[in-house]
């Protein structure tokens, strides 16, 4: 069973399902096959909609909204975390049709409309649930700190996902799977992460009225703080009255510095996904017996033994409003020489999704292979890291193999041969410029 990924949607189409808004006729399947990968499709969207925000933002501040070396590293992270499901069909789903399958208590009718809206507040219900332990179970939080680790905030923050957290809050949506169809369970789980890309942005202010209903970017604003005001606030998904109801909720006050309360200071793209499970692992073997070690994995991220669940909020740094993000200085030719391939990577992997029914197993692992290693020769690049340079020659080594045995042909065919010019010209440079 895979998603179809051929769009029939019209522009308006395409415009209203980021922001939750496509009617239940217009979104209503019998089988899971038939449903559209949405999120594939309007990838587009995601494109105009930063442009946007780049073109407002220059207007309002007379300064790009993006730092180079920031948003290369949260769309890489969003790169990382859909290559798994070039592999097969991701988790979320498999187990929720598994428990369709064979244990659902009874069936309500796909194409109803109350189906659809019971749909609707069940993920969002159950999003509020997962994002919320997602913070209070350390963990957790080992995934869910790939999207917090931006000093920015931006739409381009919107696609810094994490690899692993699927593959552990997917549990929260199995009751609905007891009496929802998949078909339309699927369809939400969509619209719910689509309608959080337009909230991670910084150019739109109060929302009158609506804020006291949905997740808006005032209240996201929140959720992404570090001040003290905004820690474990505002967990929405698309409805803020969940965190109404059960007392998370925080309204924008005081300028918000983004990030996370002890930052990372890094762009390589393993380290954003897998620091804080070494700093877990690390812990729990530093800490003495065997209930203190447990504590350290299920209960919060500050949590020390001797202290409350969730830690204490004395213990977390003061904020000045005068924070200065991680901003390396390297060479503008690097720059554009990591820009570049950027493109051409992204290029890589939206070709792969458009084909992967027709490629080979062993040329999509080459070209996941590929995507990984130069994502990271990129993310140290952007840090300015002494072996960056030599992990750079050997990605360039390993573009002529790949491309020699014909896993980059086709479409590509150009962008690789442009590619591995630029590579050349790397190397070249690499001997007389210190990266």
């Amino acid at each position: 069973m895979v998603l179809q990924l051929q769009s029939n949607l019209s522009l308006s189409q395409g415009v209203r399902v980021m922001f939750y808004a496509l009617t239940p006729s217009e979104s209503r399947f019998k089988e899971v096959d038939d449903v559209h990968d949405y999120v594939q499709q309007v990838t587009p969207y995601f494109v105009g909609l930063m442009i946007i925000e780049l073109v407002v933002t220059w207007f309002q501040k007379g300064q790009t909204v993006f730092r180079m070396n920031d948003a290369l590293t949260s769309i890489s992270a969003g790169v990382f975390s859909k290559l798994p499901e070039l592999l097969g069909r991701g988790i979320e789903l498999t187990g929720y049709i598994y428990i369709w399958e064979n244990f659902r208590l009874f069936v309500l009718p796909w194409d109803s409309s109350w189906t659809w809206w019971l749909a609707f507040l069940g993920v969002d219900f159950a999003y509020y649930w997962l994002h919320r332990m997602s913070h209070e179970v350390n963990i957790l939080w080992a995934s869910h700190q790939v999207h917090h680790s931006s000093e920015d905030y931006n739409l381009s923050t919107a696609l810094r996902q994490s690899v692993l957290q699927k593959y552990s809050t997917w549990v929260f949506n199995i009751p609905m799977a007891l009496f929802i169809p998949p078909s339309v369970f699927v369809v939400h789980l969509q619209f719910n992460l689509l309608y959080q890309f337009w909230i991670h942005t910084e150019i739109i202010g109060n929302l009158g009225p609506l804020e006291l209903i949905l997740n808006t970017p005032s209240h996201h604003r929140v959720h992404h703080g570090r001040n003290q005001y905004c820690i474990d606030k505002n967990y929405a998904g698309t409805l803020i009255i969940w965190d109404r109801i059960f007392g998370t909720f925080e309204p924008e006050n005081e300028k918000v510095i983004y990030g996370l309360t002890h930052p990372i200071n890094a762009f390589e793209p393993f380290w954003v996904q897998f620091h804080h499970l070494l700093y877990i692992w690390k812990t729990f073997w530093a800490t003495p017996g065997i209930s203190n070690k447990i504590s350290v994995i299920f209960k919060g991220p500050g949590w020390e033994p001797g202290k409350p669940r969730l830690g204490c909020p004395e213990d977390l740094p003061i904020i000045s409003g005068k924070e200065i993000p991680h901003h390396p200085k390297i060479p503008v030719w690097l720059q554009l020489y990591a820009l570049l391939h950027f493109f051409f990577i992204l290029g890589v992997y939206m070709h792969m999704f458009a084909n992967k029914s027709a490629l080979s197993e062993i040329t999509i692992l080459l070209r996941i292979g590929y995507i990984m290693l130069t994502l990271t020769s990129i993310g140290l690049m952007m840090e300015n890291r002494p072996g960056a340079a030599i992990l750079e020659t050997v990605r360039c080594c390993a573009f002529l193999y790949i491309y020699e045995l014909g896993s980059l042909a086709g479409p590509l065919k150009l962008a690789t041969e442009v590619g591995f010019s630029l590579c050349l010209a790397f190397w070249g440079l690499r001997s007389v410029i210190k990266l």
